[in-house]
């Protein structure tokens, strides 16, 4: 059989890791002294909690090799092939890691490693679709050459609501900090060749910007993949979700709307109620 595993930054639902028995292998949180598995010991709130109490951003970390090695290691002694999907390598050491521990332990199994060129459900729309591949009966060949087709495809952009830890882990200036908090500035975050870009910035309330968001990215929704689309978020009002699902849902394109909350490693790096809408272009 043919098991997929991904880091814990693809943000994908727990009712998907489950239909689909995707292993996620956890990265690293770190606040002060501690080290927290993401997705395991600590919440986002409790991040959020402590970054506030402290008025600081906090690390992250990628998985040890003993952790990706444990973690291979059940299904290749059951004989099954592994294809692990990790964060763009751009952006973490993770790939890295995979890929090492995959070598070390060739001779035990098959071992694919792929960098996703993405983060949160932009790597997890690759791993959807690569466990869908997988329950239908492709070979990891076919899985792995249709992968490769979709990694230019996936649109992933997220509308941010405070830049303070953006600042705090330096991917923004003081001054642009300052700006943003004067001038109520919600930057998007758009990822392009495996790294993050500003593309534009919204001003007023995060509720509206989002909304505004929402009108740029219309037409590209429209062209759209039509299979799945992901409205990916680290701690927005019901109300702010419900208004974007109702959007989304009412362009009558895609067969299925999932929504997600962001798991610890993204949401220390783009703070609370950001927001995304992922998907792959047709």
């Amino acid at each position: 059989m043919i098991k997929i595993f991904a880091d814990s930054t693809c943000d994908l639902t727990d009712d998907v890791i489950k239909k689909y028995d995707i292993r996620i292998i956890p990265l690293y949180i770190i606040l002060s002294d501690k080290e927290y598995r993401d997705g395991t010991d600590i919440s986002p709130d409790e991040i959020y909690s402590w970054a506030e109490k402290n008025h600081l951003s906090p690390k992250t970390a990628s998985p040890s090799s003993t952790d990706v090695y444990d973690a291979f290691m059940p299904d290749l002694k059951n004989g099954d092939e592994i294809i692990a999907f990790s964060i763009s390598s751009e952006m973490s050491t993770t790939y890295n890691i995979f890929q090492m521990i995959a070598e070390e332990m060739s001779d035990l199994g098959k071992i694919h490693v792929i960098d996703s060129r993405n983060l949160s459900s932009g790597e997890g729309l690759l791993v959807l679709n690569a466990a869908e591949m997988a329950a239908e009966g492709y070979s990891a060949e076919e899985i792995i050459s249709k992968t490769y087709e979709l990694i230019p495809k996936v649109q992933a952009s997220f509308v941010v609501d405070t830049l303070d830890y953006l600042h705090r882990g330096g991917r923004c200036s003081g001054i642009e900090k300052l700006a943003g908090g004067i001038l109520k500035l919600h930057p998007v975050i758009s990822v392009h060749d495996g790294k993050m870009h500003p593309t534009r910035k919204y001003r007023g309330k995060i509720d509206s910007s989002i909304m505004q968001y929402l009108s740029d990215i219309h037409d590209s929704l429209l062209s759209a993949d039509s299979r799945a689309v992901f409205i990916t978020h680290s701690g927005c009002d019901k109300e702010t979700i419900s208004a974007v699902y109702e959007k989304i849902n009412n362009l009558c394109h895609f067969d299925k709307i999932y929504i997600s909350r962001a798991g610890g490693v993204i949401s220390s790096h783009c703070g609370p109620k950001t927001l995304g809408v992922l998907f792959i272009q047709s």
